[in-house]
């Protein structure tokens, strides 16, 4: 009997994962990240419950449960990265830097000290082994869940040992095992917020966590000239127009931020759009190496449609993406993610 340990952040998908792989027959041990808590004063409880509701899920299944104790790795190689690339003018996805480093980093790791011979989690996505070998990652069959976007970073390493049991079902038959099995979260929302910051308030809690202080600085326009004020560089992202706090007359966007003369550049609409990027830190799944241009279909964040584009390596580090078409806000700090049809080719962090 096949050993597997499941992630489980006490929502609905960890839970009914937790079920199907128990009723597929293996061995199951539920596992709880217990992760740094920044703003304890609103924070513990939140924590709690979620902990309380995997306990709860695990005792149902009839599995053992335990918590592994991350506050510290979560500090170190989540929140405080994220600072650091906020000051630096970049918008980081700590989303998928917490996959990488944590769940399929310590996590795995821990799944193996437990004598696990897998590591699952609610993601949906799909894992296939191809003819060759070759370990591949596919889209989720419900493509209005599917979270493929956020593990490209997987290794031939890592998806040998990880499986995905919601990668065939859609939300609504996750829900409905639930519900069916008395899970008191079947209906529980899903988070839309980064984890560490529930309201969404991404300079307060820049402020908060490190003290310091942000000065205020020029908006610009596209040819230096001075528009207005800011409230300091960490308040906006490209592609930003609601809460600007200043009026032209005229509907303008963050189009660049520079840390170094502290202004924020203000464009119209049209002056966001690019048709190419680079990007570093480039993991590629079905291939060890890029060997020469090639054709895929691009993301440059979670909630938009692949567009067509051309991907070809400029140094060991660093790759340049071509659209056919101009993309709207490329982001500095986000993910780069290249698709052919169903499965993840690869993808990397853009500059």
């Amino acid at each position: 009997m096949s050993k597997v340990m499941i992630a489980m952040s006490g929502g609905v998908d960890s839970a009914v994962s937790a079920y199907l792989l128990k009723a597929a027959g293996y061995q199951v041990v539920g596992a709880t990240m217990k992760l740094y808590c920044p703003s304890k004063e609103n924070m513990t409880d939140h924590i709690a419950d979620e902990m309380a509701d995997a306990r709860a899920v695990a005792r149902l299944v009839g599995i053992e449960h335990t918590v592994l104790d991350y506050e510290k790795n979560f500090r170190l190689m989540v929140i405080d990265p994220f600072v650091a690339e906020y000051e630096a003018g970049k918008t980081p996805n700590p989303c998928v830097v917490c996959n990488e480093t944590l769940k399929f980093g310590r996590m795995l790791e821990a799944s193996r000290a437990f004598g696990m011979d897998y590591l699952a989690t609610g993601h949906y996505a799909r894992i296939e082994l191809d003819a060759g070998g070759r370990y591949l990652l596919r889209r989720a069959a419900d493509p209005a869940k599917d979270q493929s976007y956020v593990l490209y970073h997987l290794t031939q390493a890592q998806l040998s040992k990880v499986l995905f049991p919601l990668g065939e079902y859609s939300k609504a038959q996750v829900r409905e095992i639930a519900h069916s099995l008395g899970f008191q979260n079947a209906h529980k929302s899903d988070s839309q917020d980064i984890c560490f910051i529930p309201d969404g308030d991404y300079a307060s809690f820049i402020k908060r966590y490190t003290g310091r202080h942000y000065p205020e600085g020029d908006f610009v326009s596209e040819d230096g000239a001075i528009l207005g004020r800011h409230r300091g560089i960490i308040h906006y992202t490209i592609g930003q127009r609601k809460g600007l706090g200043i009026a032209l007359g005229r509907p303008v966007f963050v189009c660049r931020k520079d840390t170094a003369l502290n202004t924020v550049t203000l464009s119209d609409n049209e002056s966001l759009f690019s048709k190419t990027l680079i990007a570093k830190k480039i993991n590629w799944i079905p291939f060890d190496q890029l060997q020469g241009p090639l054709r895929v279909q691009a993301k440059i964040r979670y909630n938009m449609q692949a567009q067509p584009a051309v991907v070809e390596q400029v140094d060991d580090d660093f790759v340049r993406v071509t659209f056919d078409q101009p993309q709207r806000a490329v982001t500095p700090g986000q993910s780069a993610v290249f698709y052919d049809g169903e499965y993840v080719i690869g993808g990397g962090i853009i500059e």
